[in-house]
């Protein structure tokens, strides 16, 4: 797959929205391999969560525009030493192709260069080995830190007993 039309812009508050839509269609829709509806039901975040996230200091969500829809967004933000990676989808029909990795990086030059930190942290669902794997082939390290499923964050119900998520960590 050609990346070289897809350009990483800093979202705008009027796509909190279709950032919400996006981060639901990739982890709760039917499509996809980062899909968890086997998992958990509900919907991972919402207009508001994401508008809330934008606003902090020292943050930033990057999106993909294309015509249709979004491409593919992802959010970062500096905490203490280290940048917080979160909110990361890619839409399902351009998964497998390359572009998650390319975000990704693109997103880790930015908080190298213009945040200044030089590690990088995000939690995932430790029944989720195949997520665990991509973020392994791109760096990142199990950290050993795992919690129970954040209900309290109301990022939907788990399915089945015994959720976890699990802190990974990369550092540059």
């Amino acid at each position: 797959m050609d990346l070289s039309h897809f350009r990483l812009e800093k979202a705008n508050r009027d796509q909190a929205q279709a950032i919400a839509d996006l981060v639901n269609l990739t982890y709760r829709g039917e499509t996809g391999w980062t899909r968890e509806t086997h998992i958990i039901q509900g919907d991972r975040t919402n207009r508001q969560e994401v508008a809330t996230a934008m606003s902090k200091p020292d943050a930033r969500f990057f999106v993909i525009n294309q015509p249709e829809n979004l491409a593919s967004c992802i959010y970062v933000a500096k905490e203490n030493d280290f940048a917080y990676i979160g909110f990361f989808s890619v839409h399902p029909s351009l998964q497998g192709k390359g572009l998650g990795k390319y975000v990704l990086e693109q997103t880790e030059s930015f908080a190298f260069s213009t945040l200044r930190v030089h590690k990088f942290v995000m939690f995932v669902i430790s029944q989720r080995p195949e997520l665990i794997a991509f973020y392994q082939r791109s760096g990142y390290s199990r950290t050993g830190k795992i919690e129970t499923y954040p209900l309290h964050l109301g990022i939907g119900v788990p399915k089945v007993s015994g959720l976890t998520i699990e802190y990974l960590e990369k550092i540059i």
